[in-house]
């Protein structure tokens, strides 16, 4: 099997990567900081994407996202909401992902099973939203959500074998969560990458597109 880790120096995206390796995978990986990958410029994308030209993944992982952008904090009301900071999210929550998908999901086998994953959050969900905040962060996952579902339905057509999924990995110790999980850790970064390794490799053509957690529940849209 051949894996690609997008995002691979995060906790979560090395954890995937380490994992995939340990299972005999050969892995690939991406990052700003061991390969000047940038999430929001498509030029770079592109550029990265072009350099594997002619190979094919079985497992595409994009493990990016960040709460804390440019030293602005997640919203805690709406009060303190800018342009802005709400840019700066759609950038690297959505619009970044977006160009991922666009450029490297053509590198999907057309005639074997694959799994293409985008890290989500429960957080994404307008269905189970009881307690507000955090707009930005929210609308930049849902819209993640609805753009890996768009891509699902696409693909579903070129590449019949291919899953694509949302996946929440639940609330993970990495340097992203620390300042926000207030000790309501789930797993650990090689547990987590050991569910969703799990929940990608019990994926179906017929759930291409869905939205699920770290144990293999579904999560509303």
């Amino acid at each position: 099997m051949r894996a690609l880790v997008i995002g691979a120096s995060g906790g979560i995206g090395g954890a995937l990567a380490s994992a995939f390796a340990e299972a005999g995978a050969e892995v690939t990986t991406l990052s700003r900081q061991t390969d000047g990958f940038e999430l929001t410029e498509e030029a770079s994308i592109a550029e990265a994407a072009s350099k594997l030209a002619g190979h094919s993944f079985d497992r595409i992982v994009v493990a990016t996202g960040a709460l804390t952008i440019d030293g602005v904090p997640p919203e805690t009301a709406f009060s303190r909401l800018t342009q802005d900071a709400m840019a700066r999210s759609f950038a690297i929550n959505a619009s970044g992902p977006a160009m991922v998908i666009k450029h490297f999901a053509p590198l999907l086998p057309r005639k074997t099973p694959s799994v293409f994953a985008v890290l989500s959050a429960r957080l994404a969900s307008v269905g189970d939203n009881q307690l507000g905040g955090w707009m930005s962060y929210r609308a930049a996952k849902s819209a993640l959500n609805q753009i890996l579902r768009c891509a699902a339905i696409e693909y579903a057509r070129k590449r019949p074998q291919a899953v694509m999924l949302a996946l929440h990995p639940g609330t993970v110790p990495t340097a992203m969560t620390a300042p926000y999980a207030r000790n309501r850790y789930t797993a650990s970064p090689d547990e987590a990458a050991a569910q969703l390794i799990s929940v990608m490799d019990g994926g179906a053509p017929a759930e291409t597109g869905s939205f699920f957690a770290y144990d293999g529940s579904t999560i509303p849209w």
